[in-house]
């Protein structure tokens, strides 16, 4: 019997020794690393702007309201190739047809009756084109289709940039240079020398307006309305000390 406790006992020490073993590694390695936060800034401007805006005509007879509204479609793509915008660049959608009607009610506001009056027909016309100012400048001065009679509702514009992947590729390598560069110091500091990179992380992609200040989202904001705009990114790095 007492052979079996002094066996229990020494596999106690043996198991106890063990892990406090391991608790005291863990721990010291853990209290043996650094992790920083870099990050990395660019102005640019957007190169592609895409504009749109839409047109609708009203008739009772289907047919003349299609042939109004073609003739309004002739007209807005003559004004947009006279003020310098390529045809390539000028896309018009499909025609949206809606039936109106008039709603005649009861005393109790219950609809009782209805009356057709007609159709409406819609188009959109969307402009893509790297010729910022000339297409800036046709969604400020439409008055020439409104006096035509063309009832045109403007968007703003929307400003791109189509080198979007070479620039994140180069944010990430300066936001990894200045978490590295932070490490090294927070290493110099402490009389240590940086290790293996134990674990690296990316930040959000973030667009936003230049000098504007618009919040940082979640998942990336992706600032559209701005034609000057701030990309950023950050990177977390860790790294053993030695």
């Amino acid at each position: 019997m007492r052979t079996i406790v002094a066996v229990i006992i020494g596999l106690s020490v043996i198991i106890t020794g063990y892990v406090l073993g391991k608790a005291y590694n863990y721990k010291f390695n853990s209290q043996n690393t650094v992790g920083v936060m870099g990050g990395a800034e660019h102005y640019f401007s957007a190169d592609l702007v895409v504009w749109s805006a839409a047109y609708s005509r009203t008739n009772f007879a289907l047919k003349d309201a299609y042939a109004a509204l073609k003739s309004d479609e002739q007209q807005v793509r003559a004004y947009l190739e006279k003020s310098g915008i390529a045809d390539s660049e000028i896309v018009f959608s499909a025609i949206v047809i809606d039936k109106q009607y008039q709603y005649h009610y009861n005393e109790h506001g219950t609809v009782t009756s209805t009356t057709f009056t007609g159709y409406s027909l819609r188009q959109t016309v969307k402009v893509s084109s790297r010729s910022i100012d000339k297409v800036e400048k046709i969604s400020r001065e439409i008055t020439e289709l409104l006096q035509s009679g063309i009832e045109l509702s403007s968007e703003q514009p929307a400003y791109y940039y189509t080198k979007l992947s070479d620039l994140k590729i180069q944010l990430l390598e300066k936001a990894t240079q200045d978490a590295h560069l932070r490490a090294e110091t927070i290493a110099k500091n402490a009389n240590s020398d940086l290790g293996e990179l134990k674990n690296a992380s990316m930040g959000v992609f973030q667009i936003t307006g230049q000098y504007s200040n618009e919040d940082y989202t979640y998942g990336g904001a992706f600032n559209t309305k701005d034609r000057e705009k701030t990309a950023s990114v950050t990177v977390r790095l860790e790294y053993e000390l030695e």
